[in-house]
């Protein structure tokens, strides 16, 4: 019986799956796709664009004809990654094309990786698109080559992210993705729902929603109608939940206007789940962070949801060691961890990010006092979601199949699970008969300190 904690890091994703769409004779390019789920959704669009021209899709370096990396550049250490998985794909291939967030900055790939055939930045697709074209001529069959009607898909086939708007308006000191990804961008409320629509109707069971800052989708659109859809993340998941699949809300600001979603999900429109990066929960610390700094009022606001929606899990990412943290804020965000008992959390130590301006902040925090201060945070956090969980034994509820094994055992989420992040329930026998992507009703009979373990009940 494994218990392997959730992803702490939920920014980095690990690398997408690609499936081999080669033809005998065609060009074909590789990905390897670095970062958030937004990033994923980029990687999806340039292989669909590239598909539409002709082009196969390998899942190795041998055999491409060219290989892209969509890389991450969000922290030093998504930055080294990076930077090996160029080095990696040009010692594996030696053709490779970079795109995404650290190509904001082309001069530090160069430095490093001078033999890299173009550099462009995040959602530049068509920089990339003349790249690919000028290292491999595309060689189009008018017969074969049609688009996808789903498009390239680099999760599984029954879950999807769904990005709904792009870049963000907020100036928090220690992220550089503004300056990465621009001001905030919103799709248009109608051709969400179209993509939405097609997902949904290509079997896909859940939506997960994606952006810089979900909360604020539309704001830039003035929540405007067209089509018969408001561009206002509340109506977008009204009109997403009519869709019958799941519907999960990634990366939610903690505005006053979110109250309104909650109703949707007891209604069962939305999956109860809130992912909401609440940072920290000092008021100093948070206004160094040049983040919202109503604390107390952030508990007031979780009593109030739970007592709408008594079933919602509430996830959230946490920073410490940020510049200037004295030991009594640190106290101050352990005390409130008490108070708010989040389900689901995720903490990071801080680190520089070459552009951000809390590094010239005073007062940066030891490495040994902000690891110690992460394992006093974790040890906080995990007891809260071992007692949590072990409050789940005996309930009966529905999870999603994300993969059965040689052995008959079935890797499953709950309605408080998000892909890649967040824990597993397990089911261990009786799953003949079982598929992918099943939804499955389940008898929690065991928990662990981040995953459930369940039989199925007729």
């Amino acid at each position: 019986m494994s218990q392997n904690p959730p992803n702490l890091r939920p920014d980095l994703a690990p690398r997408a799956r690609i499936s081999d769409t080669r033809r005998h004779g065609q060009p074909t390019i590789g990905m390897v796709s670095l970062g958030c789920p937004k990033a994923l959704v980029d990687s999806e669009r340039i292989l669909t664009r590239l598909r539409a021209e002709g082009y196969g899709i390998s899942p190795d370096y041998t055999g491409a004809d060219a290989v892209i990396v969509n890389t991450c550049g969000f922290l030093d250490s998504a930055k080294a990654e990076s930077l090996e998985a160029i080095g990696e794909a040009l010692t594996e291939n030696g053709k490779v094309i970079v795109t995404g967030c650290l190509g904001a900055d082309p001069e530090y790939i160069t430095g490093v990786h001078p033999r890299v055939l173009a550099v462009t930045g995040p959602h530049q697709y068509e920089q990339v698109l003349d790249a690919v074209h000028a290292a491999v001529p595309p060689d189009p069959d008018p017969f074969v080559d049609l688009l996808p009607a789903s498009g390239v898909s680099l999760t599984p086939r029954h879950y999807s992210y769904l990005k709904i708007s792009e870049g963000c308006n907020h100036k928090c000191k220690f992220c550089i993705i503004p300056d990465m990804r621009g001001k905030l961008v919103s799709r248009p409320a109608f051709a969400v729902m179209r993509e939405a629509e097609k997902l949904v109707e290509s079997g896909v069971k859940e939506l997960l929603v994606i952006s810089q800052d979900t909360s604020a989708y539309g704001l830039d659109r003035q929540h405007g109608s067209e089509r018969g859809h408001r561009s206002h993340i509340v109506d977008l998941a009204r009109d997403l939940g009519a869709l019958g699949a799941w519907v999960r809300l990634h990366y939610v600001y903690p505005y006053p206007f979110v109250r309104d979603l909650i109703p949707l999900m007891a209604d069962g429109l939305v999956l109860p789940y809130l992912d909401i990066p609440f940072q920290h929960a000092h008021p100093a610390t948070l206004r160094r962070m040049a983040r919202p700094a109503a604390a107390e009022r952030t508990l007031d606001r979780i009593a109030e949801w739970r007592g709408i929606c008594p079933e919602i899990t509430l996830r959230s990412t946490f920073i410490v060691g940020y510049p200037g943290e004295t030991e009594e804020e640190f106290q101050t965000l352990l005390d409130w961890m008490d108070e708010a008992q989040l389900d689901r959390v995720g903490c990071f130590q801080y680190e520089n990010v070459e552009g951000a301006r809390s590094n010239a902040l005073p007062d940066h925090v030891p490495d040994e006092v902000k690891q110690d201060r992460w394992n006093r945070f974790m040890e906080k956090a995990q007891a809260i979601s071992e007692a949590k969980l072990e409050a789940k034994v005996g309930q009966v509820m529905d999870v999603i199949v994300d993969d059965i094994d040689a052995d008959g055992i079935a890797t499953c989420r709950t309605k408080s699970d998000a892909p890649e992040i967040d824990g597993n329930l397990f089911i261990d026998e009786g799953t003949d008969g079982m598929s992918i992507g099943d939804i499955v009703r389940v008898e929690v009979d065991e928990a662990g300190e981040y995953d459930l373990w369940g039989v199925l009940k007729p």
